[in-house]
């Protein structure tokens, strides 16, 4: 397969040469250290292969999570959709992808099932990226795995538990072709995940709810503030997301200069940072503002900045 840098990997916040106080483009909630999840490495831990399918310890903690099989969970560095492009075309299939980013946008289980039910009657694969589930409610849809073996699930600790260093996510289908398939993609290109990284992931997993609660309570009072933000800002508006820790703007008029210059202004003058409308293919009067990563009070002063660099 052949790759080209996107545009939101060339101008990620770590590969600016410019100094960023306030990054309000990272897609994820705050990081988090060793320390404050409680978990210690074993210094006597091997620094080996871990079996390729993933260790059964994690299969099972991701199965039982989200009412599946471990038999039809594959480890993965994060949320592996490129595994699906290159399985789709052995297959000679067609793939539909769901994510919320940047929209922060979800559907209702009724909706979900229904665009599975079409997938199927179409003879089409169905993928559905659930990476930022883990935000929403313990009352979340169900796991798309479970529709049918022409559903395919992906996911990854990266963006609700704050490590995306350790790089682990999964995928899961119950075509058991597909599976075959998935490990065959994996073996070619990472051949295992880390024991470490997959270590940490299973300390995280076994106290899932317990991490994740007060997570999701922060993410809301995020919400409230932007949206308290948004009312107040004439230049700006939004469809508040329901959970997530993302959101699409849109400014309602073109700023001084156009949305080019305000971009400048924004990073150059105030030292703050947004993902622009061209790292999803929109207009560059909307941007991705991640609410979750930064501190409360940097993304307090990052919404102000943003604010002076709409007014030129």
């Amino acid at each position: 397969m052949h790759y080209k840098r996107t545009f939101i990997g060339i101008e990620a916040p770590e590969e600016l040469n410019q100094t960023v106080h306030y990054a309000l483009s990272e897609s994820g909630v705050g990081d988090r250290t060793l320390a404050d999840l409680g978990i210690s490495v074993p210094i006597g831990q091997p620094l080996t292969y871990t079996a390729h399918q993933g260790r059964a310890r994690l299969r099972t903690l991701v199965a039982k999570c989200y009412g599946l099989d471990a038999v039809d969970i594959l480890v993965t560095t994060v949320a592996p959709r490129r595994y699906c492009g290159s399985a789709a075309a052995e297959h000679q299939t067609d793939q539909s992808h769901s994510t919320p980013n940047p929209t922060d946008s979800m559907i209702i289980e009724e909706q979900l099932r229904k665009v599975a039910d079409l997938a199927r009657n179409h003879s089409c694969y169905l993928l559905v990226d659930e990476t930022f589930a883990e935000l929403m409610s313990p009352n979340r849809l169900p796991c798309a795995a479970s529709l049918g073996s022409h559903v395919i699930w992906v996911s990854s600790m990266s963006k609700a538990y704050g490590v995306p260093s350790i790089r682990v996510g999964w995928i899961s289908s119950k075509n058991k072709l597909l599976h075959e398939a998935f490990l065959v993609a994996k073996e070619q290109t990472s051949i295992t995940v880390g024991v470490l990284d997959e270590y940490v992931a299973e300390c995280i997993l076994e106290r899932r709810e317990e991490l994740l609660q007060p997570v999701r309570l922060e993410m809301k009072s995020r919400r409230d503030l932007v949206d308290a933000w948004v009312q107040e800002e004439d230049m700006v508006e939004w469809v508040r997301p329901e959970a997530m820790s993302i959101a699409l703007i849109r400014m309602t008029r073109e700023p001084p200069g156009g949305a080019t210059s305000f971009y400048s202004r924004l990073l150059k003058e105030q030292a703050t940072y947004v993902g622009p409308g061209h790292w999803f293919e929109l207009p560059e009067t909307c941007f991705r503002l991640g609410y979750g990563w930064p501190a409360m009070e940097d993304l307090k002063k990052g919404l102000a900045a943003i604010s002076r660099a709409l007014r030129g």
